[in-house]
Parts: structure tokens; C-alpha cells; sequence
């Protein structure tokens, strides 16, 4: 027979925390810590592999699940000594989602269940407290109702506040038992008018109900948009962990907490949660009631007036702390903790690796390591890649003038400038037409996790440091402020009112993550310093690093700031993008004019100069590591003028009349520009201006040389080559040019000549084009668009959809469609070398900078990537975790 369940607590467990596919991460955590001898409440997790039975068997159940789910039923009663269902001592339990990774606030919880007419009554006798009981089965009402039976959440509140209304209550801990009985009776009266049927009653019912709404929330939107945003396969499925309820709301001793172990925003080795007296754990991240902080230091911190729980209940609290030690150390790492307190008696419910910051998570791997629980190489493969990003965004220039109208928490810290928007579905719409946007709400819930994606920032005036907007944004790398209780929003009038100030949909905000601060209109910002836990832990990941890492740059300042990223190179210099300066555009426009040889060499003389003055700064930049430069790409009526004026310019400068103009230009149109006249072919048939770029460099070279003493890495990369012989001629022309600046400079001058492989065919002429080529350099990007039939901009409007209904699992134009396109590369690479063995080779598309593109590149044995200059650190971090891994599949030269 199958094992289906797995059941922990009272000191032992059938699971342990290796087995995280299977029970999840939060039934394998719960395993883990009743092994180690935590105060558990015991219970049972129902595994992934039944999830995935679920779904591919109509929505059931293995046969002999349900004797497995009952047997461990009995043994959480027998520990806890009370019964399930029983009308005078029953057993209440949780029923919880857990998946591999952490998913926080993604699926559906159900707590308090089993509770019914008769069995509240028991509870309210046996706990000798009848507002608990009545309050616990409202709660449980409210929750079964929307989660399970599909009743909408805003009816229980709306009859909620009705009746504090009507008391003259304010808050929900006011209310007493015979206010929540009547409470019930309108919460069950909803239910069945909006399902047409009686509040369920019978114990076992409602228990499979909750884990069919758990195993069916895999699958509701927010979850399915979280797994996309965070690539969680869709197949993994969740776990169903079931646990005997404590209760934190059961009077003045008792309490429900959230913790981390370190502080997630910046890493600080400091105790840092919240928790609340006489709650239950959803009041805590709701923001219905304003959270304690647990520490005195973060009470202090937090300009708080309310008792931290050091100070009301010592004792629990030291409990608390030890147990966060004997955490850290047995996992070594910053863990995420819930715990409820029932009447003076510590309880642990989870714990998790906790979601952090980027500025955090360096800090604690650094830390860690320090301190002796980790070594290097696990603080480097600790850290996503991809996260680094945030580090690599502005933060407000601290001289700017700014205008503070609102404080709230330094919930998720970064600096953003944006349009208000009060709606998740408005901040999606406006981002994508390509604004920056400020989400501001009351309180996020797991249903805004689209519009807090496309958000550049978060602003909420309730909840506190773990509220799900905080949690969420730091998980995102969105800077978030909470907890802004000056703020008044009206959602239904897209308004915020602050100090008096009316702030609409559209108007500009600033908010600071960092500080809390909230400013009316854009605030200047700088870039972060990039040194200490940084700098510490990339060091690191160069002394593990094989794969080289260089960058995409065109200009002296994108070269200059992939050098401060420690960018071991250029990979990628688009000499066209040189070309549209002022001055320049008007001799490259004439040069397009011109009918003759002579009139476009005449055109050519005058870039000439500029050109070379661009490369001479590259290289004394670059200072002796490798600059790869592609020649001419695009399709000349890409310089073309469009408005009369500027035709007028060029004709006088061409000495034709505006209409030889105009008719140039509609000559020069093609119906498939990217597959037209561009790259070599543009070589073929104007070889003046691939003469005219190869001296540029190498007179550039020579410059440099005897200017700085410094020797240039130059590497000249012919584009779009899909014919060997091009290559051959192109080569041609570009050693001719160098041997007459060698021969006028009086030394030979370094150089290599390579091709950009951006066509099926040259990857699979690889061994023939190697025959010339002294390095590959594939150009994803175009390679991509070759292989697929789609163009980039172009496929943008539809590529949502087939990842939507998994056609494609991830855009191929972010992440290397390894399948087919990475197959091409592979055999490129392989037939390239099979001929010249130590072809240098690498990829320049934006896959560079992609982590899991990285990867793939080391796996092929590829000896450098190239991305755009604020990637270099992602793609160097990727690479040292791809040689940590084995998948490297080369030693590579720079």
C-alpha cells in the first residue's frame, strides 16, 4: 500500500526535513522540529504526490488515503487527549498548504476546524472562556465559508462592522459571546444564501472539504501567477499539512506571533517579529489590529508605545529565543517562524527559510560564513542571482530636496518614483503601457500579487513589517512602505488624502523603503555603493568562477560602469549605435546618398575620426581585456531621415535635391528588414565601410599603445554570417587594413577575427566557418528570432498567451530556449572546435545576463557571456553557483 500521510509530534516524526518534495516545505519543517523535540502540536501532512493524483484523476482521491488520514487522526487525539467531532472535549485542527518552496500567502489555510453548533459549546465549557469558543467559531465560519465553500470575504466583514456599528464597538476584541452568537447565526444565514445550502456541521465533512480547497488552491490565479513570476514548475503540486489547533486567542495569556531570526530587511543578527495578545494567527499579517513588536530593541526601533512581549510575558519569551538559536544552528539559516502562546505555554507552528531582501541575504550568507555555519561556497550558492538586481537600483540622492508627507514602516527598502494607482488590475494596465506606478492600498491581500508585480513600488496605510505587502514586496525586490496611518485612501474615488493634500490616480509619489518616508512628486535618486557584504561574497564567486563574464557596452560610460561591476571584457560593441550622433548621422546619411565608391569613401573620411576616438576611449577604459567590436549590423534606411527637414539637410550635404532624397530612402525600404541587407551582406556589397571601421580600430590600437603603453585585446566580429565564403572576404578586407596600419605604426598589432552566429545555418556550417573564424560569438537575440520565425517586438503580444496555456514554459527571448535553440549552439560549439580546438567562444543576446541562460552556457562549455553592464554581477554570481553545481562544462579563457 502506498503512504500517503505522514504523521509527526509528541516527540517523533515519520518525516524529516530532506523529504521537502514530498511533505512540502512546511510538513517537512514540522517533521524536522518535532524530531528535534520543539514544542509541536502534533499532526499529520498528506503528501505532493497525492496532489498530483488529485489532478490527473478528476479532482479524487487514492482509495486508501482516507483509512491513513483517519488513523493519524487517532493518534493526534490519543497525544492531545481530545476527539475529533466529540460534543464535550473536541479536537480542533488546521488544515494548511505547503509547497516545496515557500508561497507565502499563496494558498488556502482553514483553522479552527471541527468546530459546529454542539462542539462550540464544548469548547466554551471545557475552556471555561464562552467568548473564545464563540469568537474561534465565527472565525472558522468566515473562513471555511469563502475558503471552502466559495462565500464572498466581503460579506462576513460587511456583517461584522454592521454589527459593531450598531454596538458602538470599534474593534473586534469588544465584542462578547453573546454578540458573537448572534454573529453566527447571520454568518450561516449568508452561507446559505449564497450556496444554497446549510453550513456544513459534521466534523469529517468540513475536514475534506479544507483539504480539497487546499489541493484545489494550487491551482487558483494568485498561485499560478506567483509560480510564474517565481518559476515554480506546475507539476510539484503542494502538500496538505493537518495540526491540532492552540490557541492564541484564548485571553490575556495567551498570544499568535510571526518572527524571523534575523532582521529580512537589512540581515541584522536581531530578533525581529511581531505578535499580538489574544489573536489568532490571521490577525497578525491582516492589519486589523495594529502588531507588538517582540523585542524591546525593535519596539524602540519602531517608535512603538505598545508592550513588546520581552516585557509581557519574560518567560515565553526566553523560551522563544532559544528556540530561535536552536534553529539557526540546525538549519543555518535565517528562519521565518510562527507561534502561538496558549495560556502561558510556548507553541512553534512553522518554520522556514526566510524571504529576505537582496541587501539582506548578502549579509547573512556573508555572516553565516563568518560565524562558522557555512563555508564560501554554500554563502555563494545561497544567494539568487537574479536578486542582485535589486542592489543595482537607485536609491534617493540623500542632498535632494524632499517634502515628507507620511512615515510609515521601512517595510522592503529601495527607493521608487511613480504614478498613484489604487488597483492592481490599474497598475498592471498602466505599467504596460509604460509607466511607472506606485501601488498604493489600504492593505494588499494574495489577490494583488499581479499589480504588485508591475508596481515599481508599494504603499499601504495598515499592517506592519510581516503583513503580506511587506513579506511579498521583499520577496519581489519592490521597495515597500506600510503602515502609513496618516495616509486616508478612497479606492472607489482613486484618491489619497494626506496632511490635507489630495493625491489622485496618476499624480506622482516617492516612497523610501529604507526610512518610510512618503514624498509628493519625484525625488532625484543615486546608484548604490556596491562594496562591503557585496564585494565580499562576488570575490567569493570569482575564486570558484570559470565561466568569464563581459559586457554589452557602445559608449565610454556603459564601459565604465560594467569595469566598476568587474566586467572581465567587452563581448559586444555595436559600432552603429556610434553612428547616430549629430554629427555623425549627417556624413553617415551622405554616405548612404552617395551612387559611387569614391562619394561614399569620401563620406566615410569624415567618420572616420569620430569613430576612432570612440574605440581609443573603449580601450583605454577596457585597459588591455578584450573588446569585441561587431561591424556594421543594421539596414542602412535605419539612418534615414523621415521629416522633410532633415531630408532637406542631407540633400544639401550630398549636393541631390530633397526628392532624390525621398526616393533613396523608399528605395532603401524592405518589406523583412531583418532578414534583408544587413550585417556582412551590407560588407558584400559596401566594402568601404567595413574598411573604414577596421581602421578606425586598429589606428585606434596603435594610438593607445603609443599613448598609454597598453597592448589592445581588439576582437573584430563580422555579423550575420551564414555563408563561409563572406566570412572569407570579409576577412579579407579587415587583415588588409590592418596590415597597412601595422605597417604606418611601425609594430604588429593584436588582433582576432570572429563571427557573430546568429543563423541556424552557420551553426550548423560551424566547422566551416572555423576554418576563418578565431572565435564565435553567438548572438542569441537574432538567433532566437531565426530559429523560432518570430520577431522580438512583434511576438511580445502574443507570447503571454502561449505561456499562459504552457505552450512555451518561459519567453525565449529572456530565458535560452535550450530545446532549440540551445541545441544549435551546442552544435555550433561542437563543430566549431572540432576544427580549431580553442575556439574562443560566447553568447552576446541578452541571455547574458538570464541565470539560467548562464548556466546553460557553462554546461556547453562556453568560455564567456556578455550582458548589459547592470547584469555583469547576476551573471558572474550565476556563474561561480554553475561551476559550484558541476554543470560547468569548460576551464575558459577571458
Amino acid at each position: 500500500m502506498a503512504k500517503w500521510v505522514y504523521r509527526f509530534g509528541g516527540g517523533s516524526a515519520e518525516g524529516s526535513a530532506d523529504m521537502r518534495n514530498l511533505l512540502g516545505g512546511k510538513g517537512a519543517n514540522l517533521a524536522e522540529m518535532s524530531a528535534l523535540g520543539l514544542p509541536v502540536p502534533p499532526g499529520f501532512t498528506i503528501t505532493t504526490e497525492v496532489c498530483t493524483y488529485f489532478y490527473a484523476n478528476g479532482k479524487t482521491y487514492p482509495a486508501d488515503l482516507k483509512v491513513q488520514v483517519e488513523d493519524a487522526l487517532r493518534q493526534i487525539e490519543t497525544i492531545v487527549g481530545a476527539q475529533f467531532g466529540d460534543a464535550k472535549k473536541p479536537l480542533l485542527v488546521s488544515v494548511r498548504s505547503g509547497a516545496r518552496v515557500s508561497m507565502p500567502g499563496m494558498m488556502d489555510t482553514v483553522l479552527n476546524l471541527g468546530l459546529n453548533d454542539e462542539t462550540a459549546k464544548g469548547l466554551a465549557k471545557q475552556s471555561g472562556d464562552e467568548r473564545f469558543a464563540y469568537d474561534s467559531y465565527r472565525r472558522f465560519i468566515q473562513m471555511y465559508g469563502n475558503v471552502v465553500l466559495g462565500a464572498e470575504h466581503h460579506s462576513f466583514e460587511e456583517i461584522l462592522e454592521l454589527h459593531k456599528s450598531d454596538l458602538g464597538l470599534d474593534t473586534d476584541t469588544k465584542l462578547k459571546a453573546e454578540h458573537w452568537k448572534k454573529v453566527i447565526e447571520d454568518y450561516k444565514a449568508k452561507v446559505e444564501e449564497e450556496i444554497g445550502k446549510p453550513f456544513p456541521q459534521d466534523p469529517k465533512e468540513q475536514l475534506w472539504g479544507a483539504i480539497g480547497a487546499v489541493f484545489g488552491s494550487w491551482n487558483i490565479q494568485r498561485a499560478v501567477t506567483y509560480r510564474k513570476l517565481n518559476h515554480i514548475p506546475e507539476d510539484w503540486g503542494t502538500a496538505v499539512s493537518v495540526q491540532a489547533m492552540v490557541f492564541g486567542n484564548m485571553g490575556e495569556d495567551c498570544a499568535t506571533g510571526v518572527a524571523f531570526t534575523r532582521n529580512p530587511s537589512t540581515g541584522a543578527k536581531e530578533f525581529y517579529g511581531e505578535y499580538l495578545v489574544n489573536a489568532q494567527g490571521e490577525d497578525v499579517v491582516a492589519g486589523i489590529r495594529t502588531p507588538q513588536q517582540v523585542t524591546i530593541a525593535g519596539k524602540k526601533a519602531n517608535n512603538s508605545t505598545l508592550p513588546a512581549m520581552e516585557e509581557v510575558m519574560p518567560t515565553v519569551f526566553k523560551q522563544l529565543d532559544q528556540v530561535r538559536a536552536q534553529l539557526e544552528k540546525h538549519y543555518c539559516d535565517m528562519q521565518d517562524v510562527e507561534f502561538t502562546v496558549q495560556q502561558g505555554k510556548l507553541y512553534m507552528l512553522q518554520t522556514r527559510n526566510g524571504k529576505r531582501t537582496a541587501a539582506a541575504a548578502l549579509k547573512i550568507a556573508v555572516d553565516l560564513c563568518n560565524e562558522g555555519l557555512i563555508d564560501e561556497a554554500t554563502a555563494v550558492a545561497r544567494i539568487d542571482p537574479a536578486s542582485l538586481d535589486q542592489l543595482l537600483h537607485p536609491t534617493l540622492d540623500p542632498k535632494a530636496k524632499k517634502e515628507v508627507v507620511a512615515r510609515g514602516l521601512p517595510a522592503s527598502p529601495g527607493a521608487a518614483s511613480g504614478q498613484v494607482v489604487f488597483t492592481a488590475d490599474d497598475a498592471e494596465d498602466r505599467a504596460a503601457k509604460g509607466a511607472d506606478v506606485i501601488l498604493v492600498r489600504v492593505e494588499t491581500s494574495p489577490e494583488d500579487i499581479h499589480g504588485m508585480h508591475a508596481a515599481v513600488g508599494i504603499l499601504t496605510t495598515r499592517g506592519g513589517m510581516t503583513s503580506h505587502a511587506a513579506v511579498v514586496a521583499r520577496g519581489m525586490g519592490r521597495p515597500c512602505v506600510s503602515g502609513a496611518g496618516d495616509i486616508r485612501v478612497d479606492a472607489g474615488k482613486k484618491l489619497m488624502v494626506v496632511r490635507g493634500q489630495r493625491v489622485a490616480e496618476g499624480d506622482i509619489i516617492t516612497i523610501d523603503g529604507g526610512t518610510g518616508e512618503v514624498m509628493i512628486g519625484q525625488i532625484p535618486t543615486i546608484q548604490p555603493s556596491l562594496s562591503g557584504d557585496f564585494a565580499t561574497l562576488m570575490s567569493w564567486a570569482d575564486k570558484v568562477r570559470k565561466l568569464k563574464v563581459r559586457t554589452n557596452a557602445d559608449t565610454p560610460s556603459d564601459a565604465r560602469t560594467a569595469r566598476d561591476f568587474g566586467a572581465e571584457g567587452i563581448g559586444l560593441c555595436r559600432t552603429e549605435h556610434m553612428f547616430f550622433d549629430g554629427d555623425r548621422i549627417v556624413a553617415v546619411r551622405e554616405m548612404i546618398m552617395a551612387d559611387t565608391v569614391e562619394g561614399r569613401k569620401k563620406a566615410l573620411a569624415k567618420i572616420l575620426p569620430m569613430q576612432r576616438q570612440d574605440f581609443v576611449e573603449l580601450f583605454k577604459i577596457m585597459r588591455g581585456l578584450p573588446v569585441t567590436i561587431r561591424l556594421l549590423d543594421p539596414p542602412l534606411h535605419e539612418f534615414l531621415p523621415h521629416s522633410r527637414e532633415e531630408m532637406a539637410e542631407i540633400a544639401k550635404a550630398a549636393g541631390v535635391t530633397p526628392d532624390a532624397v525621398a526616393a533613396r530612402t523608399a528605395q532603401l525600404r524592405e518589406t523583412n528588414p531583418m532578414l534583408g541587407h544587413r550585417g556582412c551582406r551590407l560588407g558584400i556589397t559596401y566594402p568601404e565601410i567595413y574598411e573604414m571601421q577596421a581602421r578606425a580600430i586598429f589606428e585606434a590600437a596603435a594610438a593607445v599603445h603609443k599613448e598609454i603603453g597598453e597592448t589592445v585585446d581588439a576582437e573584430i566580429m563580422i555579423p550575420l554570417v551564414g555563408i563561409p565564403k563572406e566570412l572569407t572576404l570579409m576577412k579579407a578586407v579587415v587583415e588588409r587594413v590592418a596590415a597597412e596600419v601595422e605597417k604606418a605604426a611601425g609594430f604588429k598589432l593584436p588582433y582576432m577575427i570572429g563571427t557573430m552566429i546568429e543563423l541556424p545555418r552557420a551553426c550548423l556550417l560551424a566547422g566551416e566557418i572555423a576554418k576563418e573564424a578565431e572565435f564565435f560569438s553567438f548572438g542569441t537575440n537574432d538567433l532566437t528570432q531565426t530559429t523560432y520565425g518570430l520577431s522580438r517586438d512583434d511576438a511580445a503580444s502574443f507570447i503571454t498567451a502561449y505561456e499562459r496555456q504552457s505552450i512555451i514554459k518561459k519567453d525565449p527571448f529572456i530565458s535560452i530556449d535550450v530545446e532549440g535553440v540551445g541545441e544549435l549552439v551546442q552544435i555550433g560549439t561542437e563543430r566549431g572546435r572540432k576544427v580549431r580546438p580553442k575556439l574562443k567562444i560566447g553568447i552576446c543576446g541578452e541571455h547574458g545576463g538570464d541565470p539560467a541562460s548562464v548556466h546553460f552556457c557553462a554546461k556547453v562549455g562556453l568560455d564567456y557571456v556578455s550582458c548589459s553592464p547592470y547584469r555583469v554581477p547576476i551573471a558572474k554570481l550565476a556563474a561561480a553557483q554553475a561551476t559550484l553545481s558541476g554543470s560547468d562544462g569548460r576551464k575558459g579563457e577571458g
